[in-house]
């Protein structure tokens, strides 16, 4: 009896994979995309709505999806390539050690956290994508004033990412308007359907020459 395998990567969507030539040096927009640009992240893109709406609708810009499973991953690679995404890139791998080792210093425009898993239970918390180290390597990938833009249904989470900002050094928290027509995800459609709340923070890079302090 034969085992179903995976099929392969066309050879377009294999172009959209990014697979950093070392995984212990930092690469450059360049390097990844073969194009200049301004970049942004989308950290645990999942089925990738939201970032392929973002890449057709700004299409000047780069876009870099991160995403451990690697079927998602394919998925989105092949959606890219049929759409014809040439400012596209997915990468398997974990959002702390990419923004920590891979993604270029003062470099991202936007990075985005959507939806990320709220593990609820106590001893899972530590799991958590927004904790203090991670919001720190952010800051760092982000260029002046290059901004975070943080997401999530779960109220407890979203307390939690509150406490993680408040003591968060070198950031300042600005409005998020609502507009119609952002893109949204699939998880974000579906808890709207619902009529479920959405909570949202938005947060700026303070300029290097500006005093750094806590977020107000």
């Amino acid at each position: 009896m034969s085992l179903d395998r995976p099929k392969p990567l066309s050879p377009e969507a294999s172009q959209i994979l990014w697979k950093p030539e070392s995984i212990l040096e930092r690469s450059s927009t360049e390097a990844i995309f073969r194009r200049s640009g301004p970049l942004e992240v989308d950290f645990g893109c999942g089925e990738g709505a939201f970032l392929l709406a973002m890449a057709a609708r700004f299409p000047e810009r780069n876009f870099l999806g991160t995403e451990r499973l690697v079927g998602r991953v394919e998925k989105v690679c092949s959606k890219a390539a049929r759409l014809g995404l040439s400012n596209v890139r997915l990468l398997q791998l974990e959002n702390l050690y990419t923004v920590r080792f891979l993604i270029p210093r003062d470099a991202v425009s936007i990075a985005y956290v959507s939806f990320p898993d709220p593990w609820p239970k106590r001893a899972h918390q530590a799991r958590r994508l927004v904790q203090d180290d991670f919001l720190e390597e952010v800051r760092l990938s982000l260029m002046s004033e290059g901004e975070l833009r943080l997401k999530t249904d779960d109220l407890p989470y979203f307390q939690w990412m509150e406490k993680v900002i408040a003591r968060a050094k070198g950031w300042e928290r600005i409005d998020w308007p609502d507009d119609p027509s952002y893109p949204i995800t699939n998880f974000e459609a579906r808890f709207l359907a619902q009529g479920l709340p959405i909570h949202k923070a938005r947060l700026r890079k303070l300029p290097e020459s500006m005093p750094s302090g806590t977020v107000s």
